[in-house]
Parts: structure tokens; C-alpha cells; sequence
């Protein structure tokens, strides 16, 4: 589910509150907007970040967030990304965001506004491939939060973007740390996204998702389950933090993890015209904890499953090409198995 994880740590942007912007009505479209996101109402979400683009021209941030729209609705649904209109959103927030830092450099909101534009430009480009120009870009995002900082310490959003790099710097390094000079930050960055957790209000459901992320990658899963849960109080039917429930589970408690996943098919199976996909996927991760507990009859069950898909997009097809080999070998697998407990 987490791709490319030092790309997004560096553009933990995705899915955003401003830490109460000082126009009300923009907060409370921001509020509404990204509530919307997260609960997979995208073309609601789309409707209110219009409104802000209308009602507030001069600003980027409608042209920010109907492209935050459009690559989550991507990610989620595992679909191609509308890359030439995101690309052009994005252009022209920054030429808004230029315009405004020209007449005022220290404002803090218009810096914040450059920081989320190539936090999504990085974002973009590493869900086509671009890895390079996604690190450039989230190395901008992340000198623009930092100067959020300097210019009020205060500025929760950016403990977050800080925390997270510093923790997948050192996560994607950790074969180097034994060298002088190369440091383990790990510890730190958890902290500062805990301490964005405890002082943040609008923005704490970002500081979550990664930090249940975070959790599970240093050992901690039992963490990532309790913040999983806890956001999911407010959240129900999210199914960003189901993912990394479901994840978490697998460590600790796999029939929840079967369970929670279950709950995650029923919801991508409810999405009209999907492509098939996560549903490929979720019936491939579920046969193979039903393997891991012996449960050998309803893994196979799932495997057959797979292997019956019409899948109808060619793309698709090739995406899956790995994992439709391992359900074959899975299930080849699960067949001697049964016949020699028979």
C-alpha cells in the first residue's frame, strides 16, 4: 500500500489541513474538503475545492487541492492518474504562489502554500515513475516547510513533513548506519510527528497515517493498530488507515488481519466500475495469511478465485503479472499440502 515510502515521506501532503488559516471561510472549506478525501467522497470533494478556487482566485489553493483530489481518487482506486490536467493545476498554483512570495517572502501561509504545490508535484511524479524529478520536488516541499518553521516554530504542518523524512532517510539507510557521520533518526522523527499528533487539531489525521506507517516499519505494530483504531473512531469506512490496520494485524493477530482486509474487499468491491486490482490483491493477501494459520481449503478457494478473473484492461493485467505468478505457485503449494495431509 505504502509506495515508494522516501518519496512520501518527503510529501506528506496528500491529504492536508492548514493549521487554522486565518480566513474562516477557507478554513472551513479546507475542513470540509479534506474530511471529503478522507472519507472517499471524492466528487464532493471536488464540488467544495471548486468553490475555493471561484471564491478565492488569487490564492492556489483550490488548484492545489482539485489536483490533491484527483491523485487520491488514483491511488485509492489504483487507477491512471489524469496526468496532463494535474500537471496543469499544479503550474498554475505555483505561478499564483510565485506572485504572492514576490510581494511577501516571510509570509508563513504563502510559504506553506509552496511547500504542499511540490509536495504533490513530488507525489505525482512518483506515481508515474519519475523518481528523480519526485525527490527534487520533495526536497523543495521539505526547504519550504523548513522555512515555515523559521518563521513560526510553532508551525505543527511542518513537524510533520521533518518527522517523516528524517525517519525514511534513515529507514531507506540503515545498512549505512554503522559508518561515521551517518546518523540514526529514526527516534526523532517519531517523535516530532507524535508531538504534531498532540498539538494539532485539523492536521492530526496526516500525522497518523504516517506515523501507523512509521510504527509497523520500526516494530511497533501494536502502536500502529491502537492509532489505527483510534483514528478510525472518527473515520469509520476510511480505508487508508484499514490499510494499515490490516497491515499491523498481520503481525500481531492474523484472523483480524483476514477480517479487517475482508472489510477492505467488501468496500473496494462497492466502488462502481472498478478495475479489479485491490480486489485481485486483497484476495491474494487474505489466501496467504489463510495458509499461514492452516486454514489450507479457504486459501485455495481465494487462489481459484484470482485465477478465474476476467481481467478486461491490458495495463492492468501487466501490473498484476507478479502476483498472478505467485497465486499459481501458492496455490501449487497449497494442493501438496492437502494431498499429503491426505
Amino acid at each position: 500500500m505504502v509506495r515508494f515510502n522516501i518519496i512520501i515521506s518527503l510529501i506528506l501532503t496528500s491529504i492536508i489541513y492548514s493549521q487554522t488559516h486565518p480566513n474562516n471561510e477557507i478554513d472551513s472549506l479546507l475542513k470540509s474538503g479534506i474530511n471529503q478525501i478522507i472519507s472517499q467522497d471524492y466528487n464532493t470533494a471536488e464540488k467544495t475545492f471548486t468553490i475555493l478556487e471561484k471564491k478565492f482566485p488569487k490564492l492556489p489553493l483550490g488548484y492545489i487541492y482539485l489536483a490533491a483530489v484527483k491523485i487520491a481518487k488514483a491511488v485509492d482506486y489504483e487507477e491512471e492518474l489524469p496526468g496532463d490536467y494535474v500537471d496543469s493545476l499544479l503550474v498554475i498554483a505555483e505561478n499564483k504562489s510565485e506572485n504572492l512570495l514576490e510581494n511577501n517572502n516571510d509570509n508563513l501561509w504563502y510559504n506553506y502554500y509552496y511547500s504542499l504545490i511540490y509536495g504533490y508535484k513530488a507525489y505525482y511524479n512518483s506515481i508515474i515513475g519519475n523518481i528523480i524529478s519526485a525527490f527534487a520536488d520533495g526536497v523543495m516541499s521539505l526547504r519550504s516547510y523548513q522555512k515555515c518553521l523559521e518563521i513560526d516554530k510553532d508551525f505543527y504542518e511542518s513537524y510533520i513533513a521533518l518527522g517523516t523524512y528524517q525517519y525514511w532517510k534513515s529507514a531507506q539507510s540503515k545498512s549505512l548506519l554503522w559508518i561515521p557521520f551517518v546518523s540514526d533518526n529514526r527516534s526523532e522523527g517519531i517523535s516530532n510527528l507524535e508531538k504534531a499528533i498532540k498539538h494539532t487539531s485539523y492536521n492530526k489525521h496526516l500525522a497518523a497515517y504516517s506515523l501507523v506507517w512509521i510504527y509497523i516499519d520500526y516494530g511497533e505494530s501494536k502502536k500502529a493498530i491502537d492509532l489505527s483504531l483510534k483514528m478510525l473512531e472518527d473515520y469509520e469506512n476510511s480505508r487508508y488507515f484499514k490499510w494499515g490496520l490490516a497491515r499491523a494485524y498481520q503481525d500481531v493477530n492474523k484472523a483480524k488481519a483476514i477480517t479487517t482486509y475482508y472489510e477492505l474487499l467488501k468496500s473496494i468491491e462497492s466502488i462502481p466500475n472498478q478495475n479489479q486490482y485491490n480486489e485481485i490483491v486483497l484476495r491474494h493477501k487474505i489466501a496467504m495469511l489463510y495458509d499461514e494459520i492452516g486454514e489450507y481449503d479457504k486459501s485455495l478457494k481465494l487462489c481459484n478465485e484470482i485465477l478465474d478473473f476476467n481481467i478486461k484492461s491490458d495495463k492492468i493485467k501487466e501490473r498484476l503479472k507478479v502476483r498472478i505468478n505467485r497465486t499459481i505457485e501458492l496455490k501449487e503449494n497449497l494442493l501438496e499440502k492437502m494431498n499429503y495431509s491426505n
